[in-house]
């Protein structure tokens, strides 16, 4: 026979419990606190931080369109003014409706409708019938203007003994051999326009090609920037300070070079250019095929070209 509970309450139902701890969850979901919970006390609310001082607006907005400054893109030449792009067009209209001119008329030309303050370098830009892919239809080379280009060049010389003497004696900015090629090497020292080498110092100047070389200042045979043993190192550097041209074509078969100034007398660019082409006809390879020279064109600084009836 089972015993009867002795105490005076009847234990609670399990249905019972599970309400109870049911209601009790809600309430928790809801944000309110179990009785356990009410009786840990609560920490004070934290003080917010302190609000930085206010940036000045100016400084804090992104520039807008309209307080951006013009032609300060990055890679993007300033925009032209409207009188300068009527006056282009105008000049480049009066160019296409006379074709190709003659020298002379073309050095008349650039000289009636120069707009610059400075002297501005005259050009000439010739489009030669070559494969540049090829390398027995490379054109370089080295060319003596009779009146120069109109600008100081600085030469450097490497060379020793009685050539360096020579080379001092002929003008040369800077004459030097290991020394020089340390300072390029260590110090990135470019501050020259062309460099010139005796055959005997090429042991030294070859190593300086991954300086020299982008820039085009490395010296080689093929410009006549090398001096071989026997020719006259004062010669060379007189033709170079007087206005020598090294000429290179670029690998779409084109040169380029400066021969003059535009305040140059009409005889003495005339010489100049002259003289240049013809160098550039005397230099054909013999393995370029069909039509050598293609078109000749002559500019200025800040004039469109004009092509030449040559």
């Amino acid at each position: 026979m089972a015993k009867k509970a002795t105490t005076g309450e009847a234990a609670p139902a399990p249905q019972a419990k599970a309400e109870e701890k049911k209601a009790a969850e809600e309430k928790k979901a809801k944000g309110g606190k179990t009785k356990a919970e009410a009786s840990v006390p609560t920490p004070p609310p934290a003080s917010p931080p302190a609000a930085p001082p206010e940036a000045p607006a100016a400084a804090s907005a992104p520039p807008t369109e309209s307080t951006k400054k013009k032609g300060k893109t990055p890679g993007k030449p300033p925009r032209r003014g409207k009188k300068l792009r009527a006056k282009l067009a105008e000049v480049t209209n009066l160019i296409d409706k006379r074709g190709p001119m003659p020298l002379k008329d073309a050095i008349a030309f650039l000289k009636q409708h120069k707009r610059a303050k400075f002297d501005e370098t005259v050009e000439v830009h010739m489009c030669l019938g070559i494969d540049t892919k090829q390398s027995d239809q490379l054109v370089r080379g080295a060319v003596a203007l009779p009146h120069g280009i109109g600008k100081a060049v600085r030469v450097l010389v490497f060379a020793q003994g009685e050539n360096a003497t020579k080379a001092k004696e002929a003008g040369a900015d800077f004459v030097g051999g290991a020394d020089l090629a340390e300072k390029i090497t260590k110090e990135g020292w470019v501050d020259f326009d062309v460099a010139l080498a005796t055959q005997d110092m090429m042991g030294i100047v070859g190593r300086l090609g991954k300086v020299l070389g982008p820039r085009g200042l490395m010296p080689t045979p093929k410009a006549g920037t090398v001096v071989p043993a026997g020719q006259d190192i004062a010669a060379v550097v007189k033709e170079f300070k007087a206005g020598k041209v090294e000429f290179r074509a670029d690998s779409t078969g084109n040169v380029h070079a400066p021969v003059g100034k535009l305040s140059f007398d009409e005889s003495k660019l005339t010489a100049n250019i002259q003289t240049f082409v013809e160098a550039i006809r005397a230099a054909k390879p013999a393995a370029a095929k069909g039509v050598y020279v293609k078109g000749v064109t002559l500019t200025a600084t800040m004039s469109p070209g004009i092509r030449l009836s040559l």
